[in-house]
């Protein structure tokens, strides 16, 4: 897939998910933007595109914020005049079982998973809607598909996510703009490197192909459904998970 004259912005793409993405768009030859919360998270980011030889950008954003998603958005335009790629992967975790789920936590993981994605779809719409193309990326979770016990704030985040990618689809089609949805089952990261070995055989033994995913089998999803190989699918959410959830 050549991304040559393209542009990606990849939020939460300091580490894990979101920087496997930013480094495989740009493998492929894409302009990429990254972003996460601090600029010191993004440097190891930067460094990383630079040794690929991409074209780049770090801007440092909560995007539960408008004001910086919008400044995102404004921000890729005047470096790179253009947006082809959003995919909103930024994400936090607050878990806690619902009786002893504080507001505090619901508004902290809503606002980043959810209103975020929502923030960065809006900016970017115009710039997309002028050029008459783009497409967007939610990452979601299986989580959101089958829910899971002390998790309530995050299921809920990313059960809307899954909704919202099947209503902006149906609003921004018109204007050629696709938008899917991918949730990811259980991916190696830090976490579950950290795992007991007890817990982790208990893991894979609730996974119908028995491994874990990798950050990379979720970006050559990402890849494919922002490519035009996939420009006939839109609204769709389809699980990267070994078929955990069937």
């Amino acid at each position: 897939m050549d991304f040559k004259e393209k542009v990606v912005i990849v939020t939460g793409s300091s580490r894990g998910i979101g920087k496997e993405i930013a480094l495989s768009f740009a493998k492929a030859g894409a302009s990429v933007v990254v972003s996460g919360r601090t600029a010191d998270t993004l440097s190891p980011v930067i460094d990383a595109l630079d040794a690929i030889g991409a074209k780049s950008l770090a801007v440092a954003a909560d995007v539960a914020k408008v004001d910086d998603a919008q400044n995102l958005i404004k921000k890729t335009i005047e470096e790179f005049g253009q947006i082809d790629v959003l995919v909103n992967n930024a994400g936090i975790t607050r878990d806690n079982l619902l009786l002893r789920l504080s507001e505090e936590d619901w508004d902290a993981v809503l606002d980043t998973n959810l209103k975020g994605a929502f923030n960065c779809i809006k900016a970017c719409t115009k710039p997309m809607m002028k050029k008459r193309m783009g497409a967007i990326i939610n990452i979601s979770s299986v989580v959101g598909v089958m829910g899971n016990a002390g998790q309530v704030n995050y299921a809920a985040s990313k059960a809307g996510m899954i909704g919202m990618t099947k209503s902006v689809a149906k609003e921004l089609a018109s204007r050629n703009i696709r938008v899917n949805a991918i949730a990811p089952g259980f991916i190696e990261t830090d976490m579950t490197d950290n795992l007991a070995e007890k817990a982790k055989e208990e893991l894979i033994n609730s996974i119908p192909l028995a491994k874990l995913g990798s950050a990379q089998d979720v970006a050559n999803l990402v890849m494919f459904l922002s490519s035009q190989k996939a420009k006939y699918i839109t609204g769709q959410t389809i699980n990267v998970d070994g078929g955990m959830v069937i």
